[in-house]
């Protein structure tokens, strides 16, 4: 799968959040996905930035939700998942259920 920031929306719309088994995208928890390109000695190279949240910011799964996010982008190609992403937390804005696409709230029952 190519680099596109598409296709990574696409990649992570595959990971399920554990508690309320809905996607993160649709959950609203990714706010931004940015790919840039730096400059090495041995040449370019890509990297994926992802800037998400969480419902709270208690979570206890915070570990494991970021390895899931680097797991599904492992079809990218020219990526390494352990060194090519970087995701960042924020809870500013702090997620509120008017983030979900309808389909998410529908799915829950808002």
């Amino acid at each position: 799968m190519t680099l596109t920031i598409d296709n990574i929306y696409k990649c992570l719309s595959t990971v399920i959040d554990p508690e309320l088994n809905v996607d993160i995208v649709s959950m609203g928890l990714i706010y931004d996905v940015t790919i840039s390109k730096l400059q090495l000695e041995s040449g370019e190279k890509d990297k994926i930035h992802i800037l998400m949240t969480l419902t709270t910011p208690g979570c206890p799964l915070i570990g494991v939700l970021q390895q899931m996010v680097k797991d599904s982008l492992i079809e990218i190609e020219n990526i390494d998942v352990d060194k090519d992403i970087e995701i960042e937390l924020t809870f500013d804005p702090p997620w509120i259920t008017d983030m979900m696409t309808e389909e998410a709230k529908a799915e829950l029952g808002f």
